[in-house]
């Protein structure tokens, strides 16, 4: 099976996801960021992939730099370097046979440049819907663990279990006899 790499136009998400577009208008892009990089991290431990979130810094000066942030590769473009060409120049150098990339962004001409590298492309409101879907099979997986309790490490099966609860309550009634 292949490597699964999903590189992500991170303000291209940032503009159509509801809550992280609402978040850019009240001026807390830093916390938008954030937000799309602790979602993405999720979804990508959960599916197993690798994700590599790609901001455009084409006008900050000095401001390019990549570091991993939760289970996602973070990277800032250079100075006069633009989100969408970065994308394309790692597309090309990490698509290989051992490797499936796809790109997420609503830029259709982003899309097709990728596309014809042999990329899958995927809309922002698509990602948007698998991370959302997979939020809930997070949590349902987690209320799942929280039901299997202590057991789910248990050494015991359950007739060992039955057991050891009746020798339990077989001994808790000879403490109360003793009390007598």
């Amino acid at each position: 099976m292949k490597k699964q790499l999903l590189i992500v136009d991170g303000y291209n998400m940032i503009g159509y996801w509801p809550e992280l577009s609402r978040l850019k208008k009240q001026n807390l892009l830093e916390e938008a960021r954030n937000t799309l990089l602790k979602d993405l991290s999720d979804y990508a431990k959960f599916e197993g992939i690798e994700v590599v979130v790609v901001f455009d810094a084409m006008n900050v000066p000095g401001i390019a730099s990549s570091y991993k942030m939760y289970q996602a590769e973070v990277i800032f473009t250079a100075e006069d370097e633009t989100a969408d060409s970065y994308i394309e120049k790692m597309t090309g150098e990490r698509m290989n046979v051992l490797t499936q990339v796809s790109v997420a962004t609503s830029d259709l001409a982003e899309q097709w440049v990728v596309f014809s590298q042999g990329a899958l492309r995927v809309t922002a409101k698509e990602l948007y819907q698998r991370v959302h879907a997979s939020q809930k099979n997070i949590s349902a997986f987690a209320e799942l663990q929280l039901e299997q309790g202590n057991r789910r490490n248990s050494p015991w099966n359950s007739n060992q279990m039955k057991n050891l609860e009746n020798c339990m309550d077989f001994l808790m009634g000879e403490k109360e006899k003793s009390k007598e």
